[in-house]
Protein backbone atom coordinates (compact mmCIF):
# COMPACT_ATOMS: atom_id res chain seq x y z
CA UNK A 1 0.00 0.00 0.00
CA UNK A 2 2.70 2.59 0.86
CA UNK A 3 4.36 1.56 -2.45
CA UNK A 4 1.72 2.54 -4.08
CA UNK A 5 1.29 5.83 -2.63
CA UNK A 6 4.91 6.50 -3.15
CA UNK A 7 4.75 5.80 -6.80
CA UNK A 8 0.96 8.01 -7.32
CA UNK A 9 3.09 10.75 -5.45
CA UNK A 10 5.98 10.35 -7.63
CA UNK A 11 3.56 10.05 -10.80
CA UNK A 12 1.78 13.66 -9.80
CA UNK A 13 5.47 15.22 -8.94
CA UNK A 14 6.33 14.33 -12.35
CA UNK A 15 2.68 15.34 -14.00
CA UNK A 16 3.14 18.48 -12.15
CA UNK A 17 7.05 19.18 -13.17
CA UNK A 18 5.74 18.71 -16.99
CA UNK A 19 2.72 20.73 -16.65
CA UNK A 20 4.80 23.46 -15.11
CA UNK A 21 7.34 23.05 -17.77
CA UNK A 22 4.49 23.22 -20.36
CA UNK A 23 3.06 26.46 -18.65
CA UNK A 24 6.27 28.52 -18.82
CA UNK A 25 7.23 28.54 -22.38
CA UNK A 26 3.25 29.15 -23.09
CA UNK A 27 3.54 32.08 -21.00
CA UNK A 28 6.88 32.98 -22.19
CA UNK A 29 5.13 32.68 -26.09
CA UNK A 30 2.54 34.44 -25.39
CA UNK A 31 4.95 37.52 -23.87
CA UNK A 32 6.53 37.42 -27.08
CA UNK A 33 4.12 37.13 -29.46
CA UNK A 34 4.11 39.78 -32.51
CA UNK A 35 1.17 42.34 -32.24
CA UNK A 36 -0.57 42.08 -35.60
CA UNK A 37 -1.63 45.14 -37.82
CA UNK A 38 -4.09 43.96 -40.78
CA UNK A 39 -4.76 45.99 -43.70
CA UNK A 40 -7.31 46.54 -46.29
CA UNK A 41 -5.20 48.40 -48.77
CA UNK A 42 -5.96 49.73 -52.01
CA UNK A 43 -2.63 49.52 -53.56
CA UNK A 44 -4.54 49.28 -56.93
CA UNK A 45 -7.66 50.63 -58.79
CA UNK A 46 -9.16 54.06 -58.25
CA UNK A 47 -7.97 54.57 -54.61
CA UNK A 48 -4.73 53.73 -55.48
CA UNK A 49 -2.93 57.06 -54.61
CA UNK A 50 -3.97 57.12 -51.38
CA UNK A 51 -3.76 53.35 -50.61
CA UNK A 52 0.01 53.73 -51.76
CA UNK A 53 0.42 56.27 -48.88
CA UNK A 54 -1.53 54.80 -46.66
CA UNK A 55 0.67 51.56 -46.88
CA UNK A 56 4.09 53.38 -46.51
CA UNK A 57 2.54 55.38 -43.49
CA UNK A 58 1.59 52.19 -41.84
CA UNK A 59 5.15 50.48 -42.54
CA UNK A 60 6.94 53.08 -41.54
CA UNK A 61 5.87 53.35 -37.96
CA UNK A 62 5.36 49.99 -37.26
CA UNK A 63 9.43 50.22 -38.07
CA UNK A 64 10.27 53.09 -36.06
CA UNK A 65 8.50 51.37 -32.69
CA UNK A 66 10.14 47.94 -33.89
CA UNK A 67 13.24 49.38 -33.95
CA UNK A 68 12.75 51.43 -30.65
CA UNK A 69 11.98 47.65 -29.06
CA UNK A 70 8.21 47.07 -29.76
CA UNK A 71 5.73 47.20 -27.07
CA UNK A 72 6.53 45.61 -23.59
CA UNK A 73 9.08 43.60 -25.70
CA UNK A 74 6.87 42.76 -28.24
CA UNK A 75 7.21 43.22 -32.12
CA UNK A 76 4.66 44.55 -34.36
CA UNK A 77 3.81 42.88 -37.26
CA UNK A 78 1.70 44.51 -40.11
CA UNK A 79 0.11 42.49 -42.77
CA UNK A 80 -1.54 44.06 -45.58
CA UNK A 81 -3.33 42.57 -48.33
CA UNK A 82 -4.10 44.96 -51.89
CA UNK A 83 -8.27 45.02 -52.14
CA UNK A 84 -8.70 47.31 -55.53
CA UNK A 85 -10.86 49.07 -53.16
CA UNK A 86 -14.02 46.76 -53.63
CA UNK A 87 -15.86 45.60 -50.75
CA UNK A 88 -15.87 41.77 -51.52
CA UNK A 89 -12.37 41.90 -52.34
CA UNK A 90 -11.60 43.68 -48.80
CA UNK A 91 -13.73 40.90 -46.80
CA UNK A 92 -11.75 37.95 -48.78
CA UNK A 93 -8.30 39.90 -47.27
CA UNK A 94 -9.78 40.34 -43.80
CA UNK A 95 -10.66 36.68 -43.35
CA UNK A 96 -7.45 35.47 -45.52
CA UNK A 97 -5.29 37.51 -42.82
CA UNK A 98 -7.30 36.82 -39.77
CA UNK A 99 -7.60 32.95 -40.48
CA UNK A 100 -3.36 32.80 -40.73
CA UNK A 101 -2.82 35.16 -38.07
CA UNK A 102 -3.81 36.10 -35.04
CA UNK A 103 -4.90 39.90 -35.33
CA UNK A 104 -6.10 42.58 -32.64
CA UNK A 105 -5.59 45.62 -34.98
CA UNK A 106 -6.89 46.17 -38.54
CA UNK A 107 -6.82 48.75 -41.02
CA UNK A 108 -10.34 48.89 -43.85
CA UNK A 109 -9.98 50.97 -46.88
CA UNK A 110 -13.57 51.98 -47.00
CA UNK A 111 -17.06 52.97 -45.98
CA UNK A 112 -18.60 49.87 -47.74
CA UNK A 113 -16.13 47.62 -46.06
CA UNK A 114 -16.26 49.09 -42.08
CA UNK A 115 -20.18 48.83 -42.32
CA UNK A 116 -20.11 45.23 -43.75
CA UNK A 117 -17.25 43.94 -41.54
CA UNK A 118 -18.81 45.40 -38.63
CA UNK A 119 -21.01 42.40 -37.22
CA UNK A 120 -17.80 40.53 -37.67
CA UNK A 121 -15.58 42.66 -35.64
CA UNK A 122 -18.39 42.42 -32.84
CA UNK A 123 -18.62 38.66 -33.07
CA UNK A 124 -15.19 37.98 -32.93
CA UNK A 125 -14.42 40.26 -30.05
CA UNK A 126 -11.15 40.40 -30.41
CA UNK A 127 -10.02 43.50 -33.11
CA UNK A 128 -9.89 47.42 -32.87
CA UNK A 129 -10.42 48.45 -36.72
CA UNK A 130 -9.83 52.27 -38.19
CA UNK A 131 -9.40 52.82 -41.47
CA UNK A 132 -9.44 55.48 -44.74
CA UNK A 133 -13.37 56.42 -44.18
CA UNK A 134 -14.56 59.46 -41.94
CA UNK A 135 -17.83 58.54 -42.57
CA UNK A 136 -20.06 60.02 -40.17
CA UNK A 137 -22.60 56.88 -39.39
CA UNK A 138 -19.13 55.07 -38.10
CA UNK A 139 -19.23 57.86 -35.53
CA UNK A 140 -21.18 56.32 -33.31
CA UNK A 141 -19.78 53.77 -29.77
CA UNK A 142 -23.20 52.21 -29.89
CA UNK A 143 -23.50 51.14 -33.29
CA UNK A 144 -19.40 50.77 -34.48
CA UNK A 145 -17.85 50.14 -30.99
CA UNK A 146 -14.93 48.27 -32.02
CA UNK A 147 -13.79 51.01 -34.59
CA UNK A 148 -12.81 54.38 -34.78
CA UNK A 149 -12.10 57.25 -37.27
CA UNK A 150 -8.32 58.85 -37.30
CA UNK A 151 -9.77 62.36 -37.69
CA UNK A 152 -13.34 64.25 -37.62
CA UNK A 153 -16.21 62.56 -39.45
CA UNK A 154 -17.22 64.21 -42.56
CA UNK A 155 -20.23 65.76 -41.02
CA UNK A 156 -17.45 67.71 -38.41
CA UNK A 157 -15.34 68.32 -41.34
CA UNK A 158 -17.30 70.64 -42.62
CA UNK A 159 -18.21 72.00 -38.91
CA UNK A 160 -14.54 72.93 -38.50
CA UNK A 161 -15.10 74.62 -42.19
CA UNK A 162 -18.66 76.31 -40.93
CA UNK A 163 -16.80 77.65 -37.56
CA UNK A 164 -14.10 78.89 -39.30
CA UNK A 165 -16.36 81.33 -42.10
CA UNK A 166 -18.64 82.45 -39.17
CA UNK A 167 -15.66 84.02 -37.29
CA UNK A 168 -14.44 85.22 -40.89
CA UNK A 169 -17.60 86.42 -42.24
CA UNK A 170 -20.90 86.49 -39.85
CA UNK A 171 -24.36 86.05 -41.27
CA UNK A 172 -22.25 84.64 -44.76
CA UNK A 173 -24.16 82.70 -47.79
CA UNK A 174 -22.74 78.80 -47.92
CA UNK A 175 -23.20 76.93 -50.84
CA UNK A 176 -23.13 72.97 -50.48
CA UNK A 177 -22.37 71.42 -54.03
CA UNK A 178 -21.73 67.32 -53.43
CA UNK A 179 -21.86 64.20 -55.42
CA UNK A 180 -24.92 62.24 -55.83
CA UNK A 181 -23.38 59.18 -53.74
CA UNK A 182 -23.40 57.99 -50.31
CA UNK A 183 -19.51 59.63 -49.80
CA UNK A 184 -21.11 62.73 -51.17
CA UNK A 185 -24.71 62.86 -48.93
CA UNK A 186 -23.22 62.19 -45.92
CA UNK A 187 -22.75 65.03 -43.84
CA UNK A 188 -25.20 67.79 -45.99
CA UNK A 189 -28.27 67.97 -44.50
CA UNK A 190 -26.68 67.94 -41.00
CA UNK A 191 -24.23 70.60 -42.06
CA UNK A 192 -27.01 72.70 -42.97
CA UNK A 193 -28.64 73.04 -39.81
CA UNK A 194 -25.46 73.74 -38.24
CA UNK A 195 -24.59 76.51 -40.15
CA UNK A 196 -27.87 77.59 -39.75
CA UNK A 197 -27.42 77.36 -35.92
CA UNK A 198 -24.25 79.57 -36.50
CA UNK A 199 -25.98 82.50 -38.05
CA UNK A 200 -24.85 81.67 -41.79
CA UNK A 201 -27.77 80.60 -44.76
CA UNK A 202 -27.57 78.37 -47.39
CA UNK A 203 -28.95 79.34 -50.37
CA UNK A 204 -28.32 76.57 -52.49
CA UNK A 205 -27.25 72.97 -52.47
CA UNK A 206 -26.14 71.25 -55.64
CA UNK A 207 -25.68 67.18 -56.56
CA UNK A 208 -23.64 66.10 -59.42
CA UNK A 209 -22.80 62.83 -60.50
CA UNK A 210 -19.35 61.63 -59.02
CA UNK A 211 -16.48 63.43 -61.43
CA UNK A 212 -19.02 65.46 -63.81
CA UNK A 213 -16.87 67.53 -65.63
CA UNK A 214 -20.08 69.28 -68.01
CA UNK A 215 -20.77 71.16 -64.77
CA UNK A 216 -22.11 74.29 -67.06
CA UNK A 217 -25.94 74.62 -66.02
CA UNK A 218 -24.76 73.82 -62.06
CA UNK A 219 -22.20 76.88 -62.28
CA UNK A 220 -24.80 79.23 -63.66
CA UNK A 221 -27.37 78.22 -60.55
CA UNK A 222 -24.49 78.90 -58.47
CA UNK A 223 -23.71 81.93 -59.73
CA UNK A 224 -27.16 83.20 -59.31
CA UNK A 225 -27.20 82.33 -55.39
CA UNK A 226 -24.04 84.15 -55.32
CA UNK A 227 -22.81 82.39 -51.85
CA UNK A 228 -19.76 83.92 -50.34
CA UNK A 229 -18.02 80.42 -50.06
CA UNK A 230 -18.69 77.15 -51.57
CA UNK A 231 -17.78 73.87 -50.40
CA UNK A 232 -17.17 70.82 -52.01
CA UNK A 233 -18.17 67.52 -50.61
CA UNK A 234 -17.70 63.58 -52.04
CA UNK A 235 -15.27 64.39 -54.08
CA UNK A 236 -11.64 63.97 -54.83
CA UNK A 237 -10.72 65.98 -57.67
CA UNK A 238 -13.25 66.91 -60.82
CA UNK A 239 -16.09 68.59 -60.99
CA UNK A 240 -14.18 70.86 -58.74
CA UNK A 241 -12.08 72.74 -61.32
CA UNK A 242 -14.43 72.92 -63.76
CA UNK A 243 -16.56 74.99 -60.84
CA UNK A 244 -13.98 77.00 -59.99
CA UNK A 245 -12.77 78.03 -63.38
CA UNK A 246 -16.13 78.77 -64.90
CA UNK A 247 -17.90 80.44 -61.76
CA UNK A 248 -14.19 82.65 -62.08
CA UNK A 249 -15.11 83.71 -66.09
CA UNK A 250 -18.77 84.10 -64.91
CA UNK A 251 -17.42 86.87 -62.69
CA UNK A 252 -17.97 84.95 -59.19
CA UNK A 253 -16.02 86.11 -56.26
CA UNK A 254 -16.77 83.05 -54.13
CA UNK A 255 -14.45 81.45 -51.21
CA UNK A 256 -14.13 77.62 -52.59
CA UNK A 257 -13.31 75.23 -50.15
CA UNK A 258 -13.16 71.21 -49.97
CA UNK A 259 -12.83 68.47 -47.42
CA UNK A 260 -10.30 66.00 -46.29
CA UNK A 261 -9.86 63.60 -49.49
CA UNK A 262 -9.89 66.94 -52.01
CA UNK A 263 -7.29 68.19 -50.00
CA UNK A 264 -3.87 66.95 -50.44
CA UNK A 265 -1.57 68.98 -51.40
CA UNK A 266 -0.34 67.36 -54.38
CA UNK A 267 -4.50 67.06 -55.70
CA UNK A 268 -5.13 70.94 -55.27
CA UNK A 269 -2.08 72.03 -57.20
CA UNK A 270 -3.48 69.44 -60.01
CA UNK A 271 -6.86 72.63 -59.90
CA UNK A 272 -3.95 75.12 -61.67
CA UNK A 273 -3.47 78.36 -61.13
CA UNK A 274 -7.27 79.43 -60.86
CA UNK A 275 -7.51 77.95 -58.23
CA UNK A 276 -4.63 79.97 -55.65
CA UNK A 277 -6.50 80.76 -52.83
CA UNK A 278 -8.38 77.64 -52.65
CA UNK A 279 -9.61 76.43 -49.00
CA UNK A 280 -10.32 73.32 -46.82
CA UNK A 281 -10.21 71.55 -43.65
CA UNK A 282 -7.34 69.19 -42.96
CA UNK A 283 -6.69 67.32 -39.19
CA UNK A 284 -2.78 67.19 -39.61
CA UNK A 285 -0.28 68.88 -40.56
CA UNK A 286 1.17 68.66 -44.41
CA UNK A 287 4.56 67.21 -45.02
CA UNK A 288 6.46 70.39 -45.28
CA UNK A 289 4.45 72.25 -42.73
CA UNK A 290 7.19 73.97 -40.66
CA UNK A 291 5.12 76.84 -38.50
CA UNK A 292 5.72 74.99 -35.59
CA UNK A 293 7.81 72.09 -33.78
CA UNK A 294 6.82 68.39 -34.80
CA UNK A 295 9.04 65.77 -34.00
CA UNK A 296 7.37 63.34 -35.69
CA UNK A 297 7.44 64.85 -39.34
CA UNK A 298 11.14 65.51 -38.97
CA UNK A 299 11.21 61.69 -38.21
CA UNK A 300 9.37 61.19 -41.72
CA UNK A 301 11.38 64.02 -43.69
CA UNK A 302 14.49 61.90 -42.75
CA UNK A 303 13.08 58.60 -43.44
CA UNK A 304 11.32 59.95 -46.66
CA UNK A 305 12.62 62.97 -48.07
CA UNK A 306 10.43 63.68 -50.97
CA UNK A 307 6.85 64.66 -50.26
CA UNK A 308 4.72 62.24 -48.46
CA UNK A 309 0.90 62.81 -48.83
CA UNK A 310 -1.74 63.19 -46.61
CA UNK A 311 -3.15 59.77 -46.87
CA UNK A 312 0.52 58.77 -45.80
CA UNK A 313 0.07 60.89 -42.92
CA UNK A 314 -3.55 59.29 -42.21
CA UNK A 315 -1.77 55.52 -42.45
CA UNK A 316 0.86 56.52 -40.15
CA UNK A 317 -0.95 57.89 -37.39
CA UNK A 318 -3.34 55.00 -37.28
CA UNK A 319 -0.70 52.93 -36.45
CA UNK A 320 0.72 55.40 -33.69
CA UNK A 321 -2.90 55.36 -32.39
CA UNK A 322 -3.09 51.74 -32.64
CA UNK A 323 0.14 51.28 -30.57
CA UNK A 324 -0.91 53.73 -28.44
CA UNK A 325 -4.03 51.35 -27.48
CA UNK A 326 -2.10 48.08 -27.32
CA UNK A 327 0.36 49.65 -24.80
CA UNK A 328 -2.12 51.09 -22.74
CA UNK A 329 -4.22 47.89 -22.60
CA UNK A 330 -0.77 46.39 -21.70
CA UNK A 331 0.01 48.24 -19.49
CA UNK A 332 -3.10 47.44 -17.48
CA UNK A 333 -2.27 43.89 -17.61
CA UNK A 334 -5.04 43.11 -19.80
CA UNK A 335 -5.59 41.14 -22.88
CA UNK A 336 -5.68 42.66 -26.32
CA UNK A 337 -9.46 41.98 -27.45
CA UNK A 338 -11.64 44.85 -29.49
CA UNK A 339 -13.44 45.98 -26.00
CA UNK A 340 -10.06 46.34 -24.05
CA UNK A 341 -8.47 48.13 -26.52
CA UNK A 342 -11.23 50.36 -27.38
CA UNK A 343 -11.58 51.44 -23.79
CA UNK A 344 -7.86 52.07 -23.95
CA UNK A 345 -8.18 54.40 -27.07
CA UNK A 346 -10.73 56.21 -25.28
CA UNK A 347 -8.89 56.98 -22.12
CA UNK A 348 -6.43 59.01 -24.74
CA UNK A 349 -6.41 62.24 -22.97
CA UNK A 350 -4.39 65.46 -24.43
CA UNK A 351 -2.05 63.18 -26.10
CA UNK A 352 0.38 64.54 -28.53
CA UNK A 353 1.15 62.88 -31.45
CA UNK A 354 4.76 64.44 -31.95
CA UNK A 355 3.18 67.83 -33.98
CA UNK A 356 1.02 65.54 -36.68
CA UNK A 357 -1.74 67.59 -35.47
CA UNK A 358 -1.01 70.84 -34.31
CA UNK A 359 -2.85 70.44 -30.87
CA UNK A 360 -3.40 67.76 -28.08
CA UNK A 361 -5.81 65.19 -29.03
CA UNK A 362 -8.64 63.45 -27.23
CA UNK A 363 -10.36 60.59 -28.30
CA UNK A 364 -13.64 60.20 -26.17
CA UNK A 365 -15.74 58.95 -28.61
CA UNK A 366 -15.26 57.22 -32.04
CA UNK A 367 -13.46 60.47 -33.59
CA UNK A 368 -10.90 62.83 -33.11
CA UNK A 369 -13.03 66.08 -33.99
CA UNK A 370 -10.03 68.48 -34.30
CA UNK A 371 -8.78 69.83 -38.00
CA UNK A 372 -7.30 73.26 -39.26
CA UNK A 373 -7.87 75.18 -42.29
CA UNK A 374 -5.56 75.50 -44.89
CA UNK A 375 -5.13 77.64 -48.33
CA UNK A 376 -3.65 77.09 -51.67
CA UNK A 377 -0.50 79.20 -52.69
CA UNK A 378 -0.26 78.70 -56.22
CA UNK A 379 2.95 80.65 -56.68
CA UNK A 380 4.53 78.42 -53.60
CA UNK A 381 3.01 74.88 -54.37
CA UNK A 382 1.76 74.42 -50.75
CA UNK A 383 -0.85 74.67 -48.38
CA UNK A 384 -0.47 77.26 -45.99
CA UNK A 385 -2.95 77.55 -42.50
CA UNK A 386 -5.43 80.19 -42.79
CA UNK A 387 -6.86 79.52 -39.56
CA UNK A 388 -5.52 77.82 -35.99
CA UNK A 389 -6.12 74.73 -34.79
CA UNK A 390 -10.37 74.43 -34.48
CA UNK A 391 -11.23 71.54 -32.13
CA UNK A 392 -15.01 70.91 -31.70
CA UNK A 393 -15.52 69.66 -28.56
CA UNK A 394 -14.34 72.95 -27.00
Amino acid sequence: MKKTSTLSQNRRALLLAAGIGLVAPLAHAQANEDIVIGGSIPMTGVFAFAGIGINAGMADYVKIVNDAGGIKGRKLRYVPEDTGYKVDVSVAAFKKITSQNKVNLYYGDSTGFSKTINPELDRNGQILMAGASFATELNDPAKYPNQFLVGPDYTEQIGILLRHIAKEKPGAKVAFVYSDSEFGRDPIEASEAAAKKLGLSVPIKLMTPPGSVDVSTEVIKLRRAAPDYTIFHGYILAPIPEFVQQGKQMGMTSQWMGTFWTMDSSTVMKMGEGADGFMGVMPYRYYYDTSAKSPMLEKIRAMRPEYQSTAYTQGFLTAMLFTEAAKRTLDAGKPLDGKNLKAALNTIKDFDTGGLIGTPITISGNSIPVGRVYRADMKAQKMVPASDWINLSK
